[in-house]
């Protein structure tokens, strides 16, 4: 009889939203949309996620743009990000792609333009296609921008089916030796 009490209240609680993680449930998940780098003006802040060895493949860079009502903040530690300020275009662009580009897998540059609930670009998103041969698809991440009280938090990761493959190769290289 205990375990059908817990069952209703956990059925009830999946059933109206509510969720284990308080931080995100008054959180609105903005949207991106395809951007061109001529269209970019102002001055920025950029988020250099990633980069920590030359086979990573997390990486992205996120532009902040300086003098509005919004500040992006990475859901990471801060060792798996370097911040970059007062930059122009031109020097956020060029840093971003040299950092994007390192991996050898590295094809091209995918530029994304970050709204608010309005639809107002707030930032800017690069982030890096890979060779699909490589990892399945080209496109290795999932980012999500969550906007509560003028504050965008960043949350980055590999789409699962992108870090089962590399886990399952770990796994062959460790059996193999």
């Amino acid at each position: 009889m205990k375990y059908i009490f817990y069952l209703l209240i956990f059925l009830f609680a999946a059933a109206s939203g509510i969720t284990a993680s308080p931080s995100f449930a008054a959180e609105t998940a903005l949207k991106t949309r395809p951007a061109k780098a001529a269209d970019i003006t102002g001055v920025f802040t950029l988020i250099l996620y990633g980069g920590r060895h030359s086979s990573d493949i997390e990486t992205i860079a996120v532009f902040d743009l300086e003098g509005d009502r919004y500040t992006f903040e990475p859901y990471a530690p801060e060792f798996d990000y370097r911040i970059k300020k007062g930059l122009s275009v031109k020097e956020a662009l060029h840093d971003a792609e040299t950092f994007i580009s390192r991996h050898r897998s590295f094809r091209s540059a995918q530029l994304r333009r970050i709204m608010d609930r309005k639809g107002k670009t707030i930032g800017y998103e690069l982030r890096p296609l890979y060779l699909p041969l490589d990892f399945g698809v080209s496109d290795v991440l999932d980012v999500t921008y969550w906007l509560r009280e003028g504050k965008v938090k960043v949350v980055i990761k590999l789409l699962h089916s992108v870090e089962k493959q590399l886990s399952d190769d770990d796994d062959f290289r460790r059996y193999r030796r």
